[in-house]
């Protein structure tokens, strides 16, 4: 994703018509005054995708646009319109991944006072409840914070034994995992025999990995490159690590769940 171009050119030539979208007194509106969110009481948060909504959603957030729409399958290729950069500039808290390099350009470029915040994009469970409470210490809103992490947890726990239950055997399967979807093989319970990418298998790496038999290839469905590792034997599995529309973080784990059983065999 780091090598990815991104088209940032269009975004500065973007801001000469925001104020035709979000007119042209900003400076008297209550809501540009001050820091962040001290004149709502909910704060309205921009994200660049649904990975980041589903993150702010879970942390208590209500008021979450998004800026790329969960069609796009490769985020840092889309290219942001007018509406995207006025909905920055009403924004409190403006949510990036660091591999998404225009996020500050846009707030830039839309003369945004909205808080840039980072989030670690990672769905391994501990990740997830860490960054979802320190949202959550962001946005004002602990308790709501609190309360889904406690929920995801049981979930997880459930999809976790569920997913295990169906280990062919009794045993743990092998798997050749995709860099961010490392977090699907912690699901499932398999023993990481080897990872890849971003970048494509080279002959090398194919030899070497195909060479530990794994069960199982966990496949990023975002950066797909192919089939992996033909002719070894190995079930690939798409995983999807992006939320849908609804920013439902939890239907990404029971998805992964589906698809991990399937491939091991069960219904």
């Amino acid at each position: 994703m780091a090598r990815t171009r991104v088209r940032i050119a269009s975004l500065l030539a973007l801001s000469a018509g925001l104020a035709v979208v979000t007119g042209c007194g900003g400076g008297d509106d209550p809501k540009s005054a001050g820091s962040p969110g001290t004149a709502k009481d909910k704060p309205v948060v921009v994200v660049t995708t649904t990975w980041e909504g589903a993150f702010a959603k879970a942390a208590g957030a209500e008021d979450v646009k998004v800026i790329v729409p969960q069609s796009v399958h490769h985020a840092p290729d889309y290219d942001p319109k007018p509406s995207d950069l006025a909905a920055v500039a009403e924004a409190d808290f403006v949510l990036y991944a660091p591999f998404e390099p225009y996020a500050e350009k846009i707030k830039e470029a839309a003369g945004s006072r909205a808080e840039l915040v980072e989030v670690n994009l990672d769905n391994d469970p501990d990740k997830v409840r860490a960054e979802v409470e320190k949202l959550g210490a962001l946005f004002g809103t602990e308790d709501a914070a609190k309360e889904w992490k406690a929920g995801f947890t049981t979930e997880y726990d459930r999809l976790n034994k569920d997913v295990q239950g169906a280990w062919p055997n009794g045993t743990a399967p092998s798997a050749v995992s995709q860099v961010f979807t490392a977090w699907a093989a912690k699901l499932a319970g398999a023993t990481v025999v080897g990872t890849y990418g971003p970048e494509a298998v080279t002959p090398g790496q194919l030899a070497e990995l195909s060479a530990k038999k794994p069960a199982l290839v966990l496949d990023n469905a975002h950066m797909s490159t192919g089939t992996v590792l033909p002719d070894s034997g190995a079930k690939q599995v798409k995983i999807v690590n992006y939320p849908g529309d609804d920013l439902d973080l939890l239907a990404v784990y029971r998805n992964a769940a589906t698809e991990l059983k399937k491939a091991m065999g069960a219904s």
